[in-house]
């Protein structure tokens, strides 16, 4: 049954507009995205089967465009849409965060970044947050990008970005694959490798994140830092 054929309280754009988007399930918030289904299955059937296939939303965003323009009804203009979505998305959180007076005094804001960038990409990805006297964002930067298993950090580097960007504090973070967000040994190695080399130029380390799926553990809040 087409989506124009369901009650119009329950389709889900109807729904959308009468209670905001929260309200909507991930597989109706894509069929907005989507408009329309293909034959056999409405917007609605083509975005279950789509988050099913690639086992969550997260992973479906983060799709290579070849698998993404594979799924029936789907293709390169859809993959280029959703793509720019997401991209302002991004872009939307980094502009709060910059244009915020007070600095990073809204972890939620950050982790929302975070996830978006981290949460479900497949392989691991170190980056760090620059910030200004008063903690505000000067820039995002990924500095090191490895296999699932493990990714090399050069303290060296992160300095030197540090100090082109004449940053006073640094938030660290980086995504575990395998969606689980507990810190290894070597995480807290790294971390206070990172805060002393960081120290020894002025540069102030707050946190530091490990994102894995829609978890986000910061080891400010741990007392690790």
């Amino acid at each position: 049954m087409a989506i124009t054929d369901w009650p119009e309280a329950e389709r889900p754009r109807e729904r959308l507009l009468a209670q905001g988007a929260r309200a909507l399930s991930d597989a109706e918030l894509l069929a907005v995205f989507l408009r329309v289904g293909i034959k056999g299955k409405s917007a609605v059937d083509l975005a279950r089967d789509c988050i099913q296939r690639f086992g969550s939303l997260g992973r479906l965003f983060n799709a290579a465009r070849a698998d993404f323009s594979a799924i029936p009804g789907m293709g390169d203009a859809k993959y280029a849409q959703l793509q720019a979505v997401l991209e302002m998305a991004r872009r939307t959180i980094e502009s709060e965060l910059r244009q915020d007076t007070a600095g990073l005094t809204s972890p939620q804001a950050v982790r929302d970044l975070l996830r978006l960038k981290l949460a479900a990409l497949e392989y691991e990805v170190f980056m760090v947050l620059f910030l200004d006297t008063q903690n505000r964002l000067l820039a995002t930067e990924e500095l090191f990008r490895g296999t699932i298993a493990q990714t090399a950090v050069y303290p060296r580097e992160v300095v030197k970005r540090a100090l082109a960007w004449n940053a006073s504090a640094v938030v660290l973070a980086h995504n575990h694959p395998s969606g689980l967000a507990e810190p290894s040994g070597a995480d807290h190695s790294i971390t206070r490798t990172l805060r002393d080399a960081l120290a020894l130029v002025d540069v102030r380390t707050l946190d530091h994140f490990i994102v894995a799926g829609h978890q986000a553990i910061s080891f400010a809040e741990r007392g690790w830092l």
